[in-house]
């Protein structure tokens, strides 16, 4: 028995050493890092009664996370990349509930005519908008109001392939991206349909929470960016078909300039969906239709979307235009407007139009430890379906963020 266990600890042992061993060598590098955010977040009209809630969050300014990365060179400037990225909120310890264990997982090769990855990956739209004109410069987005995220469709795609490339002095980056959508589809709901028509609900439910937290998508897209001399702009488009094949067109453009301690960016996004009509009440339509609004809807709502319902709506735009201020080496101010208008209700209920706000302080004790002062405003008007929740049916709200970050 001790020669067992002497047997497996010294394997044990030389697994370990062996990244080790191979860092010392040039031949690959194993990186494990993570970010480590947690806040209090006070809002205004929450719940039946519009009350006002005060909470811990797992992250304000960045979502909770760690990860590995993992690079092999293999030679004549070629590598293989590995990326896995887990998710979790700080003040509970858990998972996010609506997203896999990974958010992250890829595996792919870069050499000297680009980069080919495969696995769940951010999409083109997150890239570009992030990389080109995120909202502040010293995070790409505030994780606890971010009215942008609303228009990426879901930001993340699983079964995907991206293939990037660049010029050597990356001044011009461009990217394509597609995603197989595995028959995730609603036939086996139109099926049973309309027999059972009182069980819908539930199982529209489970399957919009299935393709948010991992799901197949098909998508098609890309993007192009230029930068050079603090200026930086760009451009994405990306087609996503929804399980119950309506097709999603979504456009972003915009731009930012950095000069001295100054940043300024705007951008612009679209969302489309284009829905098929049902030729009766009883058709399977209406179910393909129903899955589809309710992803739709998941992808543009949600309190950290700063988003709002979509109700029947099947557009939306959204403008959005920010500055940062460096005052000192530690402190950074910034403030960001967006401006969202939504259209295409054939009920009119849901035709409105939204005003959101965030001015965010952010102090650096160190290169890995900062804390953040957020405040952030949310007005719609227009349609009197589009509320910010069903619960308290809230047309504006206030939100007071203040936290601490750590990153390793």
């Amino acid at each position: 028995m001790q020669k067992k266990i002497v047997a497996v600890a010294a394997t044990v042992l030389c697994a370990s050493a062996m990244p080790a061993m191979a860092q010392a060598t040039g031949a690959s590098k194993v990186e494990l890092w993570g970010i480590v955010d947690a806040a209090v977040r006070h809002t205004t009209n929450e719940g039946a009664d519009k009350g006002g809630l005060t909470k811990m969050i797992g992250g304000g300014m960045s979502q909770s996370r760690w990860g590995i990365k993992v690079e092999e060179d293999l030679g004549s400037g070629t590598k293989a990349l590995v990326e896995l990225e887990h998710r979790f909120n700080t003040d509970t310890g858990d998972k996010d509930a609506t997203a896999p264990f990974f958010q992250l997982a890829y595996v792919g090769l870069q050499g000297p005519y680009g980069r080919l990855t495969m696995g769940r990956q951010w999409n083109v739209l997150f890239d570009v908008v992030t990389s080109t004109y995120a909202s502040f410069p010293y995070s790409p987005y505030m994780d606890a109001y971010k009215p942008e995220l609303g228009m990426a469709v879901g930001a993340r795609t699983s079964n995907q392939l991206k293939y990037l490339i660049a010029t050597p002095d990356r001044k011009w980056v461009g990217a394509l991206q597609y995603s197989f959508g595995e028959n995730n589809d609603t036939k086996d709901l139109e099926a049973g349909f309309p027999g059972n028509a009182a069980a819908l609900p539930g199982l529209i439910q489970q399957r919009t929470l299935a393709t948010l937290s991992g799901g197949a998508v098909k998508t098609m897209g890309g993007y192009l960016r230029y930068s050079a001399n603090g200026l930086a702009l760009g451009g994405g488009y990306l087609r996503t078909e929804l399980p119950g094949s309506t097709k999603v067109d979504a456009w972003t453009l915009g731009g930012s300039y950095r000069t001295g301690p100054w940043y300024f960016n705007a951008g612009y996004g679209l969302n489309k969906a284009k829905f098929d009509t049902p030729n009766s009440p009883l058709s399977p339509v209406n179910v393909r239709n129903a899955v589809d609004r309710a992803l739709l809807n998941a992808y543009w709502s949600g309190q950290t979307n700063g988003g709002f319902q979509s109700g029947d709506a099947d557009k939306r735009q959204l403008f959005k235009v920010g500055f940062g201020y460096q005052i000192t080496p530690q402190l950074n101010l910034g403030m960001h407007y967006f401006r969202g208008k939504q259209t295409g209700s054939v009920s009119g209920n849901f035709n409105s139009t939204a005003n959101f706000v965030v001015a965010a302080a952010d102090y650096a004790f160190s290169k890995r430890t900062d804390a953040y002062l957020a405040i952030d405003r949310t007005n719609i008007s227009g349609g009197q379906g589009t509320v910010l929740d069903n619960t308290s049916g809230a047309r504006s709200r206030t939100g007071f963020t203040v936290g601490l970050r750590h990153r390793f």
